[in-house]
């Protein structure tokens, strides 16, 4: 005898217990306290600073730098990350 034979047959039961479980797996899932797509807040603050023609290293030095001395003045900024490229450099709060 198979695990699978009672359910061979008896078909009707079979299927009435298979809707029975699809209904409870419905019900509970409604019943869960978590969300499928939660609402997620990121505070972050990204800046971008524009010096047309200037180098990767003169953004870094002359606009980068400066900028990241000011932010860094901010209460509450646990992180900062700066990129620079060939004219603009991007700052992550």
């Amino acid at each position: 005898m198979s695990l699978s034979s009672p359910f061979v047959r008896r078909p009707v039961g079979t299927t009435l217990m298979t809707i029975a479980l699809v209904i409870a797996g419905v019900i509970s899932f409604r019943l869960l306290p978590v969300a499928p797509l939660p609402q997620v807040d990121f505070p972050t603050i990204n800046v971008v600073a524009g010096l047309p023609g200037a180098s990767p290293e003169t953004m870094a030095s002359a606009v980068a730098t400066p900028l990241e001395r000011q932010f860094g003045r901010i209460a509450g900024v646990a992180e900062m990350t700066s990129v620079s490229f060939l004219g603009a450099t991007t700052i992550a709060l």
